[in-house]
């Protein structure tokens, strides 16, 4: 468990011990890194930058004509730039979202897979955007080649996609066909024995050197659904520091095996149960969004349309390093954390990672609360315009996030469109586990649909503080009658 409230002793705003000189490394390398940490994805934006379009392995949940499904939604494809292309559109995004702190390699293939392109990016950023934190995401297999060059040029976030530790091959054929190693095709078991025992050399090599390793998983049912908690197991003992399970995105339209066969898409129940099995060993990320290859802006947008190529392509690299201004940037960081110290102070530290039940309740009884926010930290967001809703749980002694949940259309798309023919159902569908839903405005129709599913809903927390009103509300809607006991005793 880590530990964000008052009652776990002195501890810093991401949950750190102040004296304990390793773990407040970590915070600094963390703190305003969108993926790696809960508390800034809400703050500090990223930006991929899809300068690596082969791959090495064959994976049953991708279809190449499309972007890496374990890095993106299915059937999508990302613009593909070269080196000097990523980053000009680095400097001319930083200059124009300022909260901007990290720049990836997430494909549309694997980094590592088109190392040329992407350690002279990495070389390049290093050089003109030294403020920039800069990561990559593999398959692995050839992550031990590259270890020193990631440590040459400062990448200090890897990714790596691990979706089983099955040594004896079985599971792995299931989910990669085949591999390309040492210039041939290895089919089945063999490949996949060959990807594992690279992915976990390559992990530790990595911890070794400090690096922090975040490990995705993709939640195939009844593929690898039963290994999970092993592959938390296995991380923990190689101190990875963030373990991310991600439902398998499929359906015969894109055109993957998975999908063609009939395998399911993991539902967002499933993907709580993963958690739940995995949580107790190993630190989770709840917060993905399965981002793009080119995505840009904070987790959960997706800004890429304003920055196409023509807006930045034919600017020089100098006007373009006017463009991003690292001391006006420095000035809006330093006043996001100014903003996320008062927003620590104002949630009372009430929310615990990784919590068990009977941390969170006294009586062991919690409920789901379903949050609209557009970022910052408050209820900020219409119903209407929702397109994802922040899920936690909440007792009667503290809180914890536990997932995003997305749906594929907001309620209402626009004043045209609000005309009675809105999309409750599948909203309905994502929230049916849900007992309350805070927003910043909800209108009556969409109010009483919701009652059907006894999903009660309150607009009296607009625009405070996202933690302590769910806290507050919880309290207030289910577990009244507990306060009011524990006034007079």
């Amino acid at each position: 468990m880590s530990c964000s409230t008052g009652g776990c002793g002195t501890t810093s705003q991401n949950g750190f011990d102040p004296n304990d000189s390793q773990a407040m490394a970590i915070q600094e390398k963390i703190n305003n890194h969108p993926c790696y940490s809960q508390e800034a994805h809400q703050h500090y934006a990223r930006i991929h930058v899809p300068v690596a379009p082969a791959c090495n392995i064959q994976c049953n949940y991708c279809n190449r004509k499309y972007d890496c499904s374990n890095e993106s939604r299915p059937g999508v494809t990302s613009s593909r730039l070269s080196p000097e292309e990523a980053v000009k559109k680095v400097l001319y995004v930083g200059g124009n979202i300022e909260q901007l702190s990290v720049v990836g390699i997430a494909g549309p293939g694997d980094a590592l897979a088109n190392p040329k392109a992407t350690f002279r990016t990495f070389k390049m950023l290093q050089e003109r955007a030294p403020d920039l934190k800069l990561c990559l995401s593999t398959n692995g297999l050839r992550l031990p080649d590259y270890i020193d060059q990631i440590v040459k040029y400062n990448v200090d976030h890897v990714t790596v996609t691990i979706n089983t530790v099955d040594e004896t091959g079985e599971i792995g054929s299931q989910i990669y066909p085949w591999v390309h190693w040492e210039h041939k095709k290895v089919w089945g078991k063999e490949g996949a024995k060959i990807l594992l025992a690279r992915q976990l050399e390559g992990i530790r090599m990595l911890t070794e050197r400090g690096i922090l390793v975040k490990a995705n998983s993709v939640l195939i049912p009844g593929v690898n659904d039963k290994d999970l908690p092993n592959v938390a197991k296995k991380l923990k003992e190689m101190n990875v520091f963030l373990h991310n399970i991600m439902p398998l995105l499929s359906a015969p339209e894109f055109g993957t095996k998975f999908g063609l066969e009939g395998v399911p898409s993991a539902t967002d129940q499933e993907v709580m149960a993963a958690q739940e099995a995995c949580g107790m060993d190993m630190k989770l990320m709840q917060h993905c969004r399965q981002c793009r290859a080119d995505a840009v802006g904070l987790i959960g947008e997706d800004r890429g349309a304003e920055f196409t190529k023509d807006t930045f392509a034919t600017m020089t690299f100098e006007a373009l390093e006017d463009v991003y201004d690292i001391d006006k940037r420095a000035k809006k960081h330093a006043m996001i954390e100014n903003w996320r110290t008062a927003l620590a102070k104002a949630n009372e530290r009430i929310k615990i990672e990784q919590a068990t039940k009977a941390e969170l309740s006294s009586t062991g009884e919690t409920k789901l609360v379903a949050v609209t926010t557009a970022g910052e930290g408050v209820i900020n967001m219409h119903f209407g315009s929702a397109s994802e809703f922040l899920i936690y749980e909440a007792g009667d002694k503290a809180i914890k996030f536990v997932m995003h949940r997305k749906v594929e259309n907001a309620y209402c798309s626009g004043p045209e469109n609000c005309n009675g023919n809105n999309p409750i159902e599948e909203i309905k569908q994502s929230l049916k586990d849900c007992d309350l839903l805070l927003t910043e405005k909800i209108g009556e129709c969409p109010m009483n649909e919701l009652r059907e599913i006894n999903l009660i809903t309150d607009e009296s927390y607009a625009h405070a503080p996202i933690e302590k009103s769910v806290f507050e509300a919880v309290k207030k809607h289910f577990f009244a009658q507990n306060a009011e006991q524990s006034a007079e005793i």
